[in-house]
């Protein structure tokens, strides 16, 4: 059956454009982000009680503008483990060519044992130039958009290292590493000297850790995670067939940020790698597909809360990234050569309305219509989870519980129909 995962995208509230301006930088405004909190927290326990999977956070510096105020989503994992009882907590995600990995290893770790297996854990590469090339200048990352520039191939490897260290400190009781990026334990191939307890380490602490030497030639990792081998891993996936084949030659679940038919493409590919390590998964098992969402009375009612919730951050900073090239190949006839119309800086939130449709990430109108439009990308991708996007200030806690609740107890159970072979076939191997 699909498994749904609620991710807030944290947009702090404010009424127009207007007030965002008056309020610069209302992403340092406490009272607003306090007012978001609170809410976040709320809606996370009401998706708890609905049945949903899973609830995420995204990570994001540096939004003075009030949108995807998500800086620490293991702290906020954390909580919410605390004040839930079934659903699964994680992150979508972890930019892990900005992060220590050990680190990640430990954090995910603790959030595994303090929600007792209900964790997964969310990885992405870095698109945002503002912080990606801030936080990752000593690891030497800058920000990316899948281009096969150099600096995007060297985000990649960034990244398929610093991922490949995460796994190995998660599934090992010590890691010995050394490259460009990282001596582990420092200095490598010597080994760390001097170390004071190195007798009882030596005795107690995991085999191998110290050299006949005396150097310390290892590191443990602790805690060891709670799910075994390691909680499931999402991988962030839009343009690039490349994420695409990495997520299923390790076992992962890429998450789609894409149109349907971008979304077919990616799961055949993902399917056919899937089978070069002789792992056998059915289109759209272990995958996700990501949507935005509005459900209304009638077309006009959910075009209105486009505008009145989804508009701004179009406006201000989904238009922008489409423009330089995250809908390149995407099909739409709104856009002229893979990329998006110019957005004018006077343009009327109704006006983004259209735009926003055409990307093929919004399901939106009535209930009937919502229903059809998910029954309709299903039957051609059946994928196992869908992420369920919300702008979340902006838009309403009641309105965020009531969509949610429509999809859970109206639409779900039409999705459950075209995934329910899921139940009896489980993936050939786990994530490794």
């Amino acid at each position: 059956m699909v498994k749904v995962i609620l991710n807030l995208y944290p947009t702090l509230y404010a009424e127009n454009e207007a007030e965002r301006e008056a309020l610069r930088p209302i992403g340092r405004n406490a009272d607003r982000y306090q007012d978001a909190l609170t809410g976040w927290h709320e809606i996370v326990q009401a998706a708890d009680e609905l049945g949903v999977w899973g609830a995420s956070c995204i990570e994001h510096h540096f939004h003075s503008e009030g949108y995807e105020v998500s800086p620490a989503p293991g702290i906020v994992n954390a909580y919410w483990a605390a004040i839930t009882k079934n659903i699964r907590v994680g992150q979508m995600g972890y930019v892990m060519s900005v992060h220590n990995p050990i680190r990640v290893a430990e954090e995910t770790a603790v959030i595994d044992h303090l929600s007792k297996g209900r964790s997964f854990v969310g990885l992405a590469r870095g698109y945002q130039a503002r912080w990606t090339n801030t936080l990752g200048q000593h690891i030497g990352s800058v920000a990316t958009l899948s281009d096969h520039s150099a600096d995007d191939e060297k985000n990649r490897k960034i990244f398929e290292e610093q991922v490949d260290m995460l796994v190995e400190a998660w599934t090992n009781d010590s890691i010995q590493h050394q490259s460009d990026l990282w001596q582990v334990p420092y200095p490598q191939p010597s080994g760390t000297p001097g170390w004071w307890m190195g007798e009882w380490t030596k005795r107690l602490g995991a085999p191998g850790e110290m050299g006949d030497d005396g150097n310390l030639k290892r590191i443990s990792v602790v805690p060891s995670t709670y799910q075994k081998p390691h909680p499931p891993v999402f991988v962030a996936s839009n343009a690039s067939v490349e994420t695409v084949r990495y997520a299923a030659h390790k076992g992962f679940i890429p998450n789609y940020f894409t149109n349907i038919d971008r979304a077919l493409a990616h799961a055949e590919a993902y399917v056919d790698a899937a089978k070069e390590d002789g792992n056998a998964y059915a289109l759209g098992q272990n995958q996700s597909v990501v949507r935005w969402m509005q459900i209304a009375e009638d077309t006009a009612g959910a075009r209105d809360a486009m505008a009145l919730y989804d508009a701004d951050i179009w406006k201000h900073f989904y238009a922008p990234l489409f423009e330089k090239g995250l809908a390149k190949d995407s099909g739409d006839t709104l856009f002229d050569d893979g990329r998006p119309k110019g957005t004018p800086p006077d343009a009327t939130r109704e006006s983004l309305v259209d735009p926003m449709l055409a990307t093929g990430l919004w399901n939106s109108g009535s209930l009937a219509d919502v229903k059809q439009q998910f029954i309709d990308e299903w039957t051609k991708v059946p994928a196992e989870y869908i992420t369920l996007i919300f702008h979340y200030a902006q838009q309403p806690k009641e309105s965020v519980i009531e969509n949610l609740t429509l999809f859970m107890e109206e639409i779900k159970p039409e999705l459950d129909k075209l995934t329910a072979h899921y139940e009896q076939v489980e993936a050939a191997t786990p994530a490794s």
